[in-house]
């Protein structure tokens, strides 16, 4: 029965979003406008002094939107904000067609959360594999540089020992001052927006610093440093994140599986919990546990980043 409930909520999708020419260009932008309204140009300015910040929600759309547009997949964040809604009715439908209304949010929350989370993993691997990359390139364009002291002959002679995708960003940085200026702090402004990276970025100010003083080019390996020992301890503490969220899903699964045990071992009780009010809030208040706790799981369970303290 659920089925024929989701496939007649499928057709009526598909039938309304063509009579109203629905598109997933259309989905993205109303979702960006509904969790970021047009802010005043007082509002602007306090956030950008850091008197008021943006919603956490609203944050972490720019930065999946941002990330996907810089790893070549900008076309993808529309995609994804137009299934994460269909999924989100999905999940209602899937809710109300069981008779249990209390477990609308959980499942319309949870369904709409699955496509972000693919964004979100597919954007973890191309940074891992940009960090990666980055600390060699790094370290042997320092090194060069502190040794001729000429950014761009040092990112040139380099050039042939890199990987992309740093290869690429580090070729457009030696366009850009070869072609279009010959103001070496403006190209490493254009560079710096390229990766998102801390270190990186600490990397960058640090070369526009040392084009006004030179003695500061020794602090570009101490920063270089960071990277190393950043993948140094993610690679001591992995273990104890896999093992933290190996435990977190062999407890769910338990919690999950205690449905079809009483299916089996006693069926008035599976009754009692799937058909009355007071078993119906004991599963939406199970569900809230479950994925709030999984919300958290993942945030706290995530590799180790660096962070500037800000003064």
């Amino acid at each position: 029965m659920i089925f024929v409930y989701l496939i007649s909520f499928l057709l009526s999708a598909v039938g309304v979003a063509v009579v109203l020419g629905l598109t997933p260009e259309n989905v993205a932008e109303d979702m960006m406008r509904l969790v970021s309204p047009e802010q005043t140009l007082r509002e602007r300015v306090r956030i950008a002094k850091g008197r008021r910040r943006l919603r956490r929600l609203t944050v972490e759309l720019f930065r999946i939107r941002d990330a996907l547009t810089m790893t070549g997949k900008g076309r993808m964040f529309t995609v994804i904000c137009a299934s994460a809604l269909l999924l989100m009715i999905i999940g209602c439908v899937t809710a109300l067609a069981i008779e249990n209304p209390f477990l609308i949010p959980v499942f319309g929350l949870a369904f709409a959360l699955i496509p972000f989370g693919y964004a979100k993993h597919t954007i973890r691997y191309y940074d891992d594999h940009i960090k990666e990359e980055l600390e060699t390139a790094l370290s042997i364009i320092t090194t060069s540089y502190i040794r001729s002291d000429d950014l761009i002959g040092a990112v040139s002679e380099n050039m042939p020992y890199l990987q992309p995708p740093v290869k690429e960003i580090f070729a457009g940085f030696a366009a850009d001052t070869a072609m279009i200026t010959a103001d070496i702090k403006q190209s490493v402004r254009r560079l710096k927006e390229k990766i998102n990276d801390t270190v990186f970025h600490e990397w960058c100010d640090t070369l526009i610093a040392c084009q006004d003083d030179r003695t500061l080019k020794d602090t570009l390996l101490t920063t270089v440093s960071r990277l190393t020992d950043i993948r140094l301890v993610n690679s001591q503490v992995k273990g104890m994140l896999t093992a933290a969220r190996t435990e977190y899903f062999m407890m769910t699964a338990m919690l999950l599986g205690n449905l079809p045990l009483l299916y089996v071992l006693n069926r008035d009780w599976y009754a009692a919990l799937m058909d009355t009010i007071a078993g119906k809030i004991v599963l939406a208040v199970c569900g809230t546990a479950i994925l709030v706790t999984g919300i958290l799981m993942f945030r706290f369970t995530k590799k180790i980043e660096y962070q500037k303290k800000q003064k």
